[in-house]
């Protein structure tokens, strides 16, 4: 990496407009970071607020901010990303109920795929065989893989974790899986994500277990030094390193100054969107991206709720993931800007509106409130129609965001964002619900009231 590259850093020309995605992937991904490279090393250090990093498969250009939000350019192997951003998750390569031209259409950036069902169904050795990931799946953009980490919380009563290896027990055939963070980097590899996750030690955010979470931290540390030392396609592919430590803010804290000097690519938050209470939650995103390097990709794993976003983004967060759009959409679940529609309800039977008036999604041009109503937990299409609106609603939040940062106007974005979703008072015919309670005043909830002021936003 190149640190010490620090200046005013531009944008990549014809890519970025208000914040949105025209789009750059061609057929040599190679030529989007040896572009971005030679951009970044030519700029002039016109000023040291703003920074840049190079890595030999990533290239990362900060080119606006506002107070602690940030807005970026991540160049990797097979696309230009425009952050902030939110990525869908696709498990197996895959987002459910949407093909890769839904996604594309939806203008999504990058999709993210699991190290440990990948392996476990079809197999590394088969995506291998196949020419990656992007090309089994036929994704031609940004790919993300997690490390199989997750599964310690999603799997943990059928697991077993060694200072060596975690193994894992397949819930339907029984048979045992055996991950170290060397196996970990050589199914990634096999792969091809442009970006890679290490294998961590993942300790549930709700347990009560300071021991646990303290060796945990280390842990994490310790197999993220081998994962760099397997990494075999530092060309093509991006390791970056995850922040433990429970909802212990020291831990945290020591598990950043561990793995700040390994100079990563990337840094992620992890551990956290687990159910644990959100005041906890934002103090532990606060104290990592306070000591994580501003010249590189702050990613904070697990978060998709838009309330939440809009928080980690004020903090300093470039990046998000979660099965939240998709999976609420299979429920007949609606994401608007002042809420949630849930379309189960009688209330949209004859609402003859769009599922959101300006959404330019496929679903909102054709079908009608009242039309999805009916066919919602019913209908299998009824998943797919809703969850390509609720993805581009996650893309379009993303664009109005990065359009807000770079007209310095987030503070102002982020003031109008709450009073929608936390109104006091409903026109007659919002049937939208709040994604959490609010205050009895009709305020938004003290934690989010809490975080903003500490990254200065009244």
């Amino acid at each position: 990496d190149d640190d010490g590259k620090n200046g005013l850093v531009g944008v990549v020309a014809g890519l970025v407009g208000s914040g949105g995605l025209v789009g750059l992937h061609g057929s040599s991904g190679s030529s989007l970071v040896s572009s971005a490279r030679a951009r970044v090393l030519s700029s002039p250090p016109l000023s040291t607020l703003l920074a840049s990093s190079i890595s030999p498969a990533l290239v990362f250009e900060l080119s606006s901010r506002e107070k602690r939000a940030r807005r970026a350019t991540m160049t990797t192997h097979h696309f230009a990303c425009q952050l902030p951003m939110f990525m869908p998750v696709g498990t197996q390569g895959s987002v459910k109920g949407l093909t890769a031209l839904d996604l594309e259409n939806a203008r999504v950036q990058l999709i993210l795929g699991n190290t440990y069902h990948l392996e476990q169904r079809p197999g590394s050795a088969l995506i291998e065989t196949m020419g990656g990931l992007h090309n089994f799946v036929s994704w031609k953009r940004a790919m993300l893989t997690d490390s199989g980490g997750f599964q310690m919380v999603s799997l943990s009563d059928l697991l077993e974790v060694s200072e060596h290896a975690v193994t894992f027990q397949d819930p339907a055939t029984g048979n045992t899986t055996t991950l170290t963070p060397e196996h970990c980097m050589q199914v990634q590899n096999r792969i091809g994500a442009d970006i890679m996750m290490a294998l961590d030690d993942v300790v549930s955010s709700t347990a009560n277990d300071p021991k646990r979470y303290e060796e945990a931290t280390y842990r994490t540390t310790r197999w993220l030094k081998r994962c760099i030392a397997a990494h075999k396609r530092t060309d093509r592919q991006s390791l970056f390193g995850i922040v433990q430590g429970g909802l212990d803010l020291a831990l945290r804290r020591k598990s950043c100054e561990e793995l700040v000097p390994l100079n990563l690519p990337g840094y992620a938050v992890g551990g956290l969107s687990g159910g644990e209470d959100k005041a906890n939650f934002w103090r532990c995103v606060d104290a990592s991206l306070e000591l994580l390097p501003e010249n590189k990709p702050r990613y904070v794993m697990g978060v998709g709720y838009p309330v939440d976003i809009v928080v980690c983004v004020a903090l300093g967060a470039d990046m998000f993931d979660c099965v939240y759009p998709t999976r609420t959409a299979r429920f007949g679940t609606a994401m608007v800007s002042s809420g949630l529609l849930k379309l189960r309800s009688r209330s949209f039977a004859n609402d003859m509106r769009p599922i959101e008036a300006g959404c330019d999604c496929a679903t909102c041009k054709r079908y009608t409130r009242a039309y999805l109503h009916t066919i919602v937990t019913r209908e299998p299409v009824a998943s797919s129609l809703v969850s390509v609106h609720n993805v581009r609603y996650m893309m379009r939040l993303m664009e109005q965001i990065r359009e807000a940062i770079e007209n310095n106007r987030f503070e102002a974005f982020v003031q109008q964002f709450m009073r929608k979703q936390f109104p006091r008072v409903r026109a007659n015919d919002d049937y939208a619900v709040p994604y959490e309670k609010m205050e009895e005043d009709g305020r938004a909830p003290v934690w989010v009231r809490e975080a903003l002021a500490k990254a200065g936003i009244a």
